[in-house]
């Protein structure tokens, strides 16, 4: 029963073939265990999303593949027992293995070719807007828009732009807000605003060197290459 339990992480990562894959559905069916495992662990796979590329450290290749074949992810931990005295939950100290677990997973992304993809996963890590909110060089311009407003953040050291969204009213039936960077006397498309109200959109681009950053409306999935007269907001970058 110890070799079943042991993959609950595999399962959770899809990484399991087809007739593992059945016989550790029929386990979790009634064990309820693993079923907390791996909703642990698929809770915890979102964190694999805030990645940040690193170099890896020497030896990393030999040391996953001397271990690979023999490190497995432990058992679940039982649930324990009740008792009269204030019961402390163990979903605490399940998360801390699961998030190790998934930082191990990450950080051997692709092994082949004689080369190993290294990522670090790390709860703290803030999101790329944030990084951008926090450049010591940033710039930001707000401008209403209908009854909401939009702010425009940009970096030069990191090269990068976004736009912020409240309250922005919809684009009309069958239009969409494009969003654009001016280089000189050049107008380049740089992305689509979602549907909603609330957005945080990067410009593709190069934002550094860019002028200033406009959105326009225009027809919904026509892909522009030049803004139409309605121009909805301009952010003259200084």
């Amino acid at each position: 029963m110890t070799e079943i339990h042991a993959l609950s992480g595999a399962y959770a990562v899809d990484a399991l073939d087809g007739d593992e894959r059945a016989r550790f559905e029929e386990h979790l069916a009634g064990c309820a265990d693993c079923r907390s495992e791996v909703d642990s662990l698929r809770e915890a796979a979102a964190l694999l999303a805030e990645t940040s590329a690193a170099t890896p450290p020497a030896g990393l290749r030999d040391t996953v593949l001397t271990g690979i074949t023999t490190v497995r992810p432990l058992p679940p931990e039982p649930a324990a027992a009740p008792v009269a005295a204030p019961v402390v939950s163990l979903r605490p100290r399940r998360r801390r293995r699961t998030v190790a677990w998934l930082a191990a997973a990450a950080a051997v992304v692709a092994i082949g070719g004689g080369a190993v993809v290294w990522q670090q996963v790390d709860e703290e890590q803030p999101s790329r807007i944030e990084q951008l909110q926090a450049a010591g060089d940033v710039q930001r311009y707000t401008l209403p828009v209908g009854d909401g407003s939009a702010t425009v953040y940009r970096s030069e050291d990191l090269n990068e732009a976004a736009i912020v969204t409240k309250g922005v009213p919809p684009a009309p039936e069958g239009k969409e807000y494009v969003l654009w960077l001016q280089h000189g006397t050049m107008m380049t498309p740089a992305g689509v605003l979602p549907t909603g109200s609330d957005n945080k959109v990067f410009f593709s681009g190069d934002a550094a060197t860019a002028d200033a950053a406009a959105v326009s409306i225009e027809d919904a999935g026509t892909d522009p290459t030049t803004p139409s007269a309605d121009v909805v907001a301009v952010f003259a970058f200084s």
